[in-house]
């Protein structure tokens, strides 16, 4: 689709081998379509491009522009050999590795830095990416970052780093793009747990909402706004069109599969001693704490407009999400 405000391309250069514009040869017109073609597309690099968002901004990508006008910067090739097969320009390289970055940042024009899941050096690995763009002379730059109502009170300190990163971005003077994408509702099954139809829902977020929305429709939005939209310093909300508590989650799961489901919010330290019980990792279960105090909290009961706006279309329900997660 076509993104309002887009800026039209006035940059188009016919180039022409005869006397008579009226009257082309076949052949000049093949040239002038692939020149139109070659000025309205720009190189995109694509980080994190193995990792599951990744995926989904590529997958819209080759959807909406010719493969060789993408680019992966991934790890590994051998697990990007599906991309070299669809046409994708691999670059490998590694956060840590500025060199690699500057490789893999020549003839980009537009760079999606997806963030990284490194606990201790993630927000020093996100500046190398922005310095590399910077160095690069990249013409826009754009993040994966979070949807949070107020960034200065989280419980979630590795969240902070999202919001260091978008001010690196805009202190670095390049064009950007923030996507501040709400939770994915994809991440249910792993907290609610594999059993969660016949024991319940034990979690302490309290009464706190959360406007869920998948992760490849996020993507696919990315993907859209990457190709269709300006690119001019603008911020997108990307979430569900209505903020669910988990009490709602689980009379969702009562009707999809005819058994009782019930939500009981627990205290942080009642949740702690249940998840050391299931032999869970501290680190893990403070993770969670965190994450539940935040959704308690009201940090991600946020809605906009931005993610249906983008699609061009409603994104999924939570009774159509929890159906298909859920395998109902």
């Amino acid at each position: 689709m076509l993104i309002q405000n887009s800026v039209p391309d006035t940059s188009r250069t016919l180039v022409s081998t005869t006397t008579n514009p009226d009257s082309p040869t076949p052949n000049l017109l093949r040239l002038r379509t692939f020149v139109e073609t070659k000025q309205d597309t720009a190189m995109i690099l694509v980080t994190g491009a193995t990792g599951q968002l990744g995926k989904a901004v590529i997958e819209q990508l080759l959807q909406k522009t010719s493969a060789d006008q993408i680019a992966a910067l991934v790890r590994d090739e051998n697990k990007a050999a599906y991309l070299v097969e669809k046409g994708v320009d691999l670059r490998i390289g590694h956060y840590d590795d500025t060199n690699s970055l500057d490789r893999a940042m020549q003839g980009i024009e537009k760079v999606l830095l997806i963030s990284g899941g490194d606990a201790d050096n993630g927000l020093q690995q996100h500046y190398h990416v922005v310095d590399a763009a910077k160095k690069a002379n990249v013409s826009c730059i754009a993040y994966s970052s979070r949807s949070m109502q107020d960034p200065s009170s989280l419980a979630n300190g590795l969240m902070t780093r999202h919001f260091e990163t978008e001010d690196y971005i805009k202190a670095s003077g390049l064009d950007y793009v923030l996507f501040r994408n709400i939770l994915y509702m994809d991440t249910l099954p792993v907290f609610l747990g594999p059993s969660v139809l016949d024991s319940g829902i034990f979690l302490p977020a309290g009464q706190g909402k959360v406007a869920f929305a998948l992760r490849a429709e996020m993507g696919e939005a990315m993907a859209n706004v990457l190709v269709d939209a300006p690119c001019k310093n603008q911020v997108y909300d990307f979430t569900g069109t209505q903020a669910y508590s988990f009490g709602d989650v689980a009379s969702v799961l009562t009707d999809l599969s005819d058994k009782t489901v019930t939500y009981t919010p627990v205290d942080a330290s009642a949740f702690q001693s249940q998840m050391k019980q299931r032999g869970i990792p501290e680190g893990m279960i403070q993770r969670i704490i965190n994450f539940m105090t935040d959704i308690k909290n009201g940090q991600e009961a946020g809605v906009s407009t931005d993610l249906e706006r983008i699609l061009g279309r409603k994104p999924t329900s939570l009774r159509d999400g929890l159906k298909s997660l859920f395998l109902l």
